[in-house]
């Protein structure tokens, strides 16, 4: 399974991200040249998912310091910090791009003390770093699959739900990472993509990766779950997350919830596959996560279609939220957590890497 494409890239042109908003009709790049234009992409959804989002945001920090025309550091540093600030406004569940805004912030504190004054030292500085959070990104996904392996047994049809694959990472996925490891170690695996209204992550996406790959991949639409569990056709399911909270409830994109009910009704194990970057451990539960609102429009039309007739009223929340009692694992890099979620998610945090 090689990949011949990437979710985002640094080049010495800038940032080039594939816009996902065209997949799977056409395979388009796009490179960006300011702040402003990787924090338009990630409000846009030119690239989403919550690891790749951190990933964004670092490579637009790194963007905006390699682009400066400082002279001093301090003058620098005030640049990278607005920086930093108006690429922490662009999305406000996934907690990885938090993550990654703090140690991007971190990282520049440490330049600073370390450079001299020198502001050369404290770009190629927050370059190198950004690049690592990708390389990181993509170990941490392989990690991750390879601590799901044992969930997904052989001839198993794996449900999921949005796309949390490499295109919503730097390169290999979380979710269909584990269904990546499950291939790679010769099982039979089958998915079935939900097609994630409203915007199609899974039947745009997951089923573009997938195939792109050879995976078999089948694309139902998010009503059809409840009926294939009734008929025993549903082994498992695997979703991603863009926030878990540190009792375990689970934010992941709209839809998440009820996949969960469903498979708790027919005693579907239901697993979450997430890096310890998404773990919030300064949030409590489920209720304190913020819950991004998104424009009503993208319910209505469909590829510039309306589908809802005038002056009729929708709603858009991008997310929503699953509570711990529902979630059988959260897989993450250092290993597999399981209830009670706020004592075993904790220590894999403290676990060394």
């Amino acid at each position: 399974m090689s990949q011949e494409w990437k979710t985002l890239e640094w080049t010495d042109e800038g940032v080039v991200l594939l816009d996902q908003r065209l997949l799977p009709g056409e395979e388009r790049y796009l490179t960006l040249t300011s702040v402003e234009d990787v924090a338009l992409a990630i409000e846009r959804l030119v690239v989403r998912g919550a690891p790749a989002i951190a990933c964004a945001a670092a490579l637009g920090c790194a963007l905006g310091a390699a682009r400066s025309e400082a002279a001093t550091a301090d003058a620098l540093r005030v640049e990278v910090e607005a920086a930093l600030a108006r690429l922490a406004r662009t999305r406000p569940t996934a907690v990885n791009l938090f993550w990654a805004i703090d140690r991007m912030r971190s990282r520049l504190d440490a330049l600073l003390a370390g450079s001299g004054g020198d502001p050369v030292r404290v770009r190629d500085g927050l370059v190198a770093e950004a690049l690592e959070i990708l390389r990181e990104d993509v170990q941490t996904n392989r990690e991750i699959g390879a601590h799901g392996l044992p969930l997904v047994p052989d001839g198993s049809r794996v449900l999921t739900h949005c796309n949390a694959g490499a295109l919503a990472t730097a390169g290999y996925g979380t979710a269909l990472g584990i269904v990546r490891a499950a291939v790679g170690d010769g099982r039979k695996v089958t998915v079935l993509a939900d097609e994630t209204r409203p915007f199609l992550q899974g039947a745009r996406l997951t089923a573009w990766e997938l195939a792109r790959d050879g995976i078999p991949v089948t694309v139902v639409t998010d009503s059809m779950a409840g009926h294939l569990m009734s008929r025993d056709e549903v082994d498992l399911v695997i979703v991603g997350a863009d926030r878990v909270a540190a009792n375990g409830d689970v934010a992941n994109k709209i839809g998440t919830y009820t996949l969960a009910v469903l498979a708790h009704e027919h005693g579907i194990p239901f697993h979450v596959a997430a890096p310890l970057s998404t773990v919030d451990f300064d949030t409590p539960d489920g209720a304190s996560i913020p819950i991004e609102q998104r424009s009503s429009e993208e319910v209505v039309e469909l590829a510039g279609v309306r589908l809802v007739p005038e002056g009729v009223a929708a709603r858009h929340p991008a997310f929503d939220v699953t509570p711990a009692r529902l979630v059988s694992t959260i897989v993450t890099e250092r290993g597999v957590a399981r209830a009670p979620y706020t004592e075993s998610l904790r220590e894999l945090a403290e676990r060394p890497a």
